[in-house]
């Protein structure tokens, strides 16, 4: 999922706010020596973000990745190897606090809680953050490249009725959810005979798709053999900045899509509880969150006047990564529990089959 914005931003931001230079932020005494051991989507930070902490702290950071929430969640319920901290999306984390696969936050360890944006606390995924706090945000909508498209995209039929090759993201909350959306019901039902229905639909619309992506969609759509892809939006900016070319867009489907955010939790379990809220607290610096989100192309869960001058203006002013006002009134955020998980998943297996995937 995330991983680089920066060529298309220019060098003026790497030298304004460059990779490398310090941050304010002052790490608590006495964790020289200690490790932190963390475990997150694949390059989901910035370059410096790891080996500035390290050295701000004097400790060792052991960074693991996973490609998807299934394989992070599959882990810690078989028992945590030993992580300190983890990024479960918004239908993830409801599941884990069910289960308990955290261990509650101390607060007053995070004082950087302040720079947060108040719209993306308390919800009710996890009332009162008693687990999390928000790291990164987004959408998941349509990448495409526009010189074999032939056209500007504005609806996700513009994806289901393309007489070309096309990719869905493997998120089967996400595309199920869309389809839900399409036939007029709640992305969110809980009515089988919703989802099923909402199945067949993909079924149907899915005589074009010729990969099922575990978050690679970007990397199918460079190498050409899709025309466009269900994505996580900073993904498909990320190539827009790599390739410094006319030829990849990135739509929020005029019907409404997936909003998402992942959290930052601590894994019931975790060796070094102390280390982690400093890191957390860490994450949520103006500096160290401008620059990781400067990096992915995802939006910042910090407060817009604690980043000003330090997130680039090119991203605070594209409709794709901050959506206006009256198409995120249209997004739908997933609602989880363990029943919900069972039934779309099902449905997933079933219709992957159907499909030949």
């Amino acid at each position: 999922m995330k991983r680089f914005f920066g060529a298309v931003l220019g060098l003026s931001l790497f030298s304004s706010f460059g990779l490398g230079q310090d941050t304010s932020w002052t790490c608590p005494t006495g964790f020289e020596g200690q490790n932190l051991s963390v475990y997150n989507w694949t390059t989901y930070v910035a370059e410096d973000t790891i080996s500035n902490f390290e050295t701000l702290c004097g400790v060792k950071v052991t960074y693991d990745t996973f490609p998807t929430d299934g394989d992070m969640l599959t882990r810690l319920r078989q028992g945590n190897p030993g992580y300190d901290i983890t990024f479960p999306s918004t239908a993830t984390l409801p599941l884990m606090i069910d289960e308990g696969l955290l261990e509650a936050l101390d607060k007053s360890k995070i004082p950087n809680i302040a720079n947060l944006d108040e719209n993306l606390l308390d919800t009710p995924t996890d009332p009162g953050n008693e687990y999390s706090l928000p790291y990164q945000w987004g959408t998941i909508g349509i990448g495409y490249n526009k010189s074999k498209v032939g056209k500007d995209l504005s609806s996700w039929n513009d994806l289901f009725d393309y007489e070309g090759p096309v990719s869905w993201l493997e998120d089967p909350r996400a595309v199920i959810g869309v389809a839900l959306l399409m036939l007029g019901k709640d992305p969110n039902s809980s009515d089988e005979n919703d989802i099923n229905e909402a199945k067949d639909f993909l079924i149907e619309k899915g005589k074009n798709v010729t990969y099922i992506n575990q978050d690679d969609g970007q990397e199918v759509l460079v190498r050409g053999e899709i025309d466009m892809t269900s994505e996580y939006m900073g993904d498909i900016f990320q190539i827009i900045a790599d390739c410094n070319c006319d030829d990849y867009a990135y739509v929020i489907p005029s019907e409404g899509a997936n909003f998402w955010f992942d959290s930052m939790v601590i894994p019931a379990g975790a060796p070094n509880v102390e280390l982690a809220h400093a890191f957390i607290d860490y994450i949520l610096d103006p500096k160290v969150g401008s620059d990781i989100s400067n990096y992915t192309a995802f939006a910042s869960p910090l407060k817009l006047e604690v980043v000003t001058g330090l997130l680039d203006q090119e991203m605070l002013d594209n409709p794709g990564i901050y959506p206006p006002a009256e198409v995120m009134e249209k997004l739908f955020s997933i609602k989880q529990d363990a029943d919900l998980e069972y039934l779309y998943n099902n449905a997933w297996e079933e219709l992957k089959i159907a499909l030949g995937q």
